[in-house]
């Protein structure tokens, strides 16, 4: 059996003297099937191959391959390769080439099943959940307070059991000074929220941890200080002003942007809306359960509407796909993560001039519209769908109409 694309003949003869030879067609095809362009395929196929070389020299087999695997080869060898050329040393497209094969691999029932569980990973598998069916956490959020406890059982714990039994304020210390040291003190505030969420967590099993909550103190911020960034009419309009035809995806990344502006839609509500969620002869759209945890239906404007429909007729790639912004680059089709609608929001402020780079800032922007166009505070919470009117109160700030009803008249002014 020959390989399904020639390559040269040092990574060929890797792959026939590997185990892996006979998924290389499964895995071929299946790179043909998410619409991978042909030289990225041969280019993923060499980092299959160079991964094979090394599964030989450490006697390992094909079923054998674990994400630890993976790991050691990404970690220990390819920053010291010494293999024979022609070989991928690029860590991003090695470890993108890889972690497709583990997709084949495990469709083909070729990954190794009887594995020791991990006290650690089945430790954040427990309070992930509790994260999300308890607290009703975003992702973002479950990932990045996981990231944080997962580096803190690392530390404290190694590979063994977690008890917080022995842990003591000063392993808290230490752990929350080695981290600061590479974070902003910003960054407190948020690793001082996850452990003291875990802490609680742990508290409802009857662990005792009364003495380890006072260790963890957060700096000072005042709640609500700030005024929050909002674009002028001007700035909306340089915004919205038509994308030139040269933008990548333009069609897509305008519809995004239009989402963004006239609904207050967040990064990952955009990405998650679906085909089903627009009513057409309505005129609304059902924006899914998100931080709310709640189904919201909104009128669709008519821009937001025809800037949808010119996507979804000029530029959607064919797909079953029911999600309606999908990739446009190998894997084609699938849904897109909120990374492409923040690049897409950037590179919009770039063009227009604008010193912006957060997508926050547009559902600021629709709240002050809000406010100036007369729509009461609860008005607003109900467009942005916050779970308490508390979290809508920041825009009172901005609300200028209201608040020259209240201003005290200037000392000493004429009267």
């Amino acid at each position: 059996m020959d390989t399904p694309v020639p390559l040269h003949p040092v990574p060929t003869a890797w792959l026939r003297q590997s185990e892996l030879f006979v998924f290389v067609p499964t895995y071929w095809q299946y790179l043909v099937s998410r619409r991978y362009a042909a030289s990225t395929r041969r280019v993923y196929l060499s980092c299959v191959a160079h991964f094979s070389q090394w599964l030989t020299q450490q006697g390992r087999s094909a079923y054998d391959i674990s994400h630890d695997a993976i790991r050691r080869f990404l970690d220990q060898h390819l920053p010291h390769c010494s293999c024979p050329p022609p070989v991928r040393r690029y860590r991003t497209d090695v470890r993108a080439a890889l972690r497709l094969l583990l997709v084949v691999l495990c469709d083909a029932g070729a990954m190794a099943k009887d594995q020791p569980p991990n006290a650690i990973e089945e430790e954040l598998c427990r309070f992930d959940n509790y994260m999300h069916h308890s607290r009703g956490l975003s992702s973002n959020t479950r990932y990045q307070r996981l990231h944080i406890l997962r580096a803190f059982f690392l530390e404290t714990f190694g590979p063994h059991p977690i008890e917080l039994t022995p842990v003591s304020a000063a392993d808290l210390r230490q752990f929350i000074d080695q981290t600061l040291k590479r974070w902003s003190p910003e960054s407190a505030i948020v690793l001082a929220g996850t452990l003291r969420s875990y802490l609680r967590f742990r508290a409802l099993f009857g662990d005792q941890v009364d003495h380890l909550l006072p260790t963890i103190t957060s700096p000072a911020s005042w709640r609500l200080s700030s005024l929050p960034k909002v674009l002028s009419p001007t700035e909306v309009a340089q915004l919205l002003a038509p994308f030139p035809s040269e933008v990548p995806s333009v069609h897509r990344a305008y519809a995004m942007v239009r989402c963004l502006v006239d609904l207050g839609l967040r990064a990952s509500e955009v990405v998650g809306l679906d085909l089903d969620d627009i009513d057409w002869c309505a005129g609304t759209i059902r924006i899914g359960p998100s931080k709310s945890r709640r189904v919201d239906v909104l009128p669709l404007p008519q821009p937001t509407g025809s800037a949808i429909a010119t996507y979804l007729r000029s530029e959607r790639p064919r797909t079953n796909n029911h999600r309606i912004f999908v990739r446009h680059v190998a894997p084609v089709g699938e849904p897109i993560g909120p990374g492409v609608v923040r690049r897409a929001v950037r590179e919009a402020f770039r063009r227009c001039g604008l010193p912006y780079t957060r997508v926050h800032i547009l559902r600021h922007t629709l709240a002050n519209r809000l406010l100036k166009g007369g729509a009461t505070l609860k008005e607003v919470s109900d467009v942005l769908r916050h779970r308490a009117l508390d979290t809508t109160l920041i825009y009172a700030k901005i609300d200028s109409n209201r608040l020259a009803t209240v201003a005290l008249p200037w000392p000493g002014r004429a009267s």
